[in-house]
């Protein structure tokens, strides 16, 4: 998988989809995405699969099971864990999706 293909796969959701954060503040809900490490298949000193962990983050004004369930239908092809946080500096729920992927090269 690309992270084009990531990308389109998040924003077939509908919301607003930024990598990292989004350059002005947004109203949620919205969801940001980013590369969070790799774990990569490596054996015999040989790279044999670069495996790369992503986190995907859902922020919303109030528990949003519509939203969620948009999120987790385009990640419906990924394993992934799923999170909820409260942020009472920002006063919104952050729900976040890790997942692995194989990274075409």
């Amino acid at each position: 998988m690309t992270i084009q293909e990531l990308y389109t796969k998040l924003t077939s959701t509908g919301l607003p989809v930024a990598y990292g954060s989004f350059t002005a503040p947004k109203k949620p809900p919205f969801i940001t995405y980013q590369f969070a490490n790799s774990n990569d298949f490596i054996a015999d000193s040989k790279n044999y699969a670069d495996i790369a962990r992503w986190r995907v983050e859902l922020y919303t004004a109030d528990k949003d099971i519509s939203s969620e369930s948009k999120v987790e239908q385009a990640l419906s092809d990924f394993v992934y864990t799923k999170a909820e946080y409260w942020i009472d500096e920002e006063k919104m729920f952050q729900i976040v999706y890790e997942f692995e992927t194989i990274m075409e090269v």
